[in-house]
Formats: structure tokens, sequence, C-alpha cells
């Protein structure tokens, strides 16, 4: 299942998942850091949903209150809440 996550706060603007359950097979980034955004989906895919939560939802980017993991974690929380129905 593929799912679009529209973020906020964040200089990227866009955030693909594609989870199998609620495992993260795919991630990708619409504009940010090009360095951060090819590194991060590389360390979450095949974790599984809550994996992802532990270890990047909270993370604040320059005082933003949110950075592209941490949106990446609300993303993959939405991708998976919407494959359930």
């Amino acid at each position: 299942m593929s799912y679009l996550y529209q973020t906020r706060g964040t200089c990227s603007t866009l955030i693909e998942v594609e989870l199998d359950g609620n495992v993260v097979k795919n991630v990708k980034f619409t504009g940010g850091c090009n360095g951060n955004l090819q590194a991060i989906p590389r360390l979450v895919e095949g974790l599984t949903v809550e994996q992802v939560e532990q270890k990047i939802s909270g993370i604040s980017c320059n005082g933003r209150g949110t950075s592209c993991g941490d949106q990446l974690a609300k993303a993959c929380r939405a991708a998976y809440e919407a494959s359930l129905g």
C-alpha cells in the first residue's frame, strides 16, 4: 500500500510511504535536504511503524518543533491507520 503524506513545518513537502502490513517497504521525500532524505529512507526501510516512531518521532530541526524524520514517523502512522480501513 502506498500512502502520500503532506508534511507540515519542514523543507520537504511530501512523503510517499509504502507499507507491507506494519513494515516500511519504501519511502520517498519531495523537497528538503538531499543527503538526509536519501539516508533516512535507507535507515527505516524494513522497520515496523512502531520502531520508526520510537527512533525518530519528536526530533526537531532548527527549533521548528518537527523535522523530516518526525514527519516521516507521522506519515508511517497515518499510512498504517489508513491501511486498517
